[in-house]
């Protein structure tokens, strides 16, 4: 039998173990950015592990590297932004509202959501 945690999910998730960088984001307040590593990915949701734990609730903007280049040279990373559903020590899970694919000097490839 399927855990609970698995019939919630309509999305199929894919392990990827990607560098991250995130900041969360509050109105007056400028966050810094942290770091961190992601531990699975769907087209609504997206498992990190942060250094430290997060305020569910939380409105959050992250940064993976891509291990993709445009062009072949160009570095890219998916930019996604979300809201921090689930945190438990260093696990969180993030529910995307939008990403897109930016190249190295934060210009976007193109919308994708």
């Amino acid at each position: 039998m399927e855990s609970t945690i698995d019939n919630r999910r309509v999305a199929q998730r894919f392990n990827l173990r990607l560098n991250l960088r995130y900041r969360l984001s509050e109105k007056g307040v400028e966050h810094r950015w942290s770091s961190g590593t992601t531990r699975d990915l769907s087209r609504e949701g997206l498992g990190i592990k942060p250094r430290r734990p997060l305020p569910v609730g939380s409105h959050i903007e992250i940064r993976i590297d891509w291990p993709a280049r445009y062009e072949s040279v160009h570095p890219v990373e998916l930019q996604i932004t979300g809201f921090v559903i689930r945190c438990e020590n260093t696990r969180a899970a993030i529910r995307i509202s939008s990403h897109r694919f930016l190249v190295h000097d934060g210009e976007p490839l193109g919308k994708t959501a």
